[in-house]
């Protein structure tokens, strides 16, 4: 089965520890010390929805991307439930040009992480800058491999993977190590990476 068809089939079934049903802190904190100002952002990887739903709360222009239907059609009930103006579109960003390009604000909360090669990290990198406009900004939450587990969980990569994946395209403006936002008791740990598009890319 494809990636896509787990997400789709985890979905359907709500079979989804990821999903917390409210936006993720490290984006709150992000976008508000920052700051980061209201503009045209995408959320990759938007699940159902409540990242996307956050920033349209904050004055976005927000459109959200899912490969799943089923997270789709959950994130379109929710933003029509908070009467939150974003869009929803099922649409993988590494085979599809995004309408609407260019963004000044990319987000995804395990989007990147999901690629398990330099190569495919380092695409990504560069598909996410090519929908950017110039000095757009992409934070990214990634597993962090510094974290030793016996229980499932994220999937995890190291500071050097992000930093030679994005490096290339991208200035890092910060790369913390933290944890995600979660309803767990012992949260995943995180990288939370903060990126300006380089403008020789």
């Amino acid at each position: 089965m494809t990636v896509e068809g787990r997400f789709q089939e985890r979905y359907a079934a709500s079979n989804t520890p990821w999903d917390i049903a409210k936006p993720d802190f490290n984006l709150v904190q992000m976008v508000t010390t920052a700051p980061i100002a209201p503009c045209k952002a995408l959320d990759i990887g938007c699940g159902t929805g409540d990242n996307a739903i956050w920033l349209a709360q904050q004055q976005f222009q927000v459109l959200g991307i899912d490969a799943a239907e089923a997270a789709i059609e959950k994130a379109r009930k929710k933003a029509l439930e908070a009467k939150a103006g974003c869009t929803f579109m099922v649409s993988d960003i590494l085979t599809s040009r995004i309408e609407g390009a260019s963004f000044g604000f990319a987000f995804d909360r395990g989007f990147l992480h999901l690629l398990d090669s330099d190569e495919e990290r380092r695409r990504c990198a560069a598909i996410v800058n090519g929908h950017l406009e110039e000095n757009g900004r992409w934070l990214s939450l990634a597993g962090n491999a510094d974290e030793r587990r016996n229980t499932p969980g994220p999937p995890q990569r190291s500071a050097r993977d992000i930093v030679n994946a994005v490096e290339p395209y991208f200035e890092i403006l910060s790369l913390v190590s933290g944890h995600f936002g979660s309803n767990q008791p012992s949260p995943p740990r995180a990288w939370i990476c903060l990126m300006r598009k380089r403008r020789s890319a």
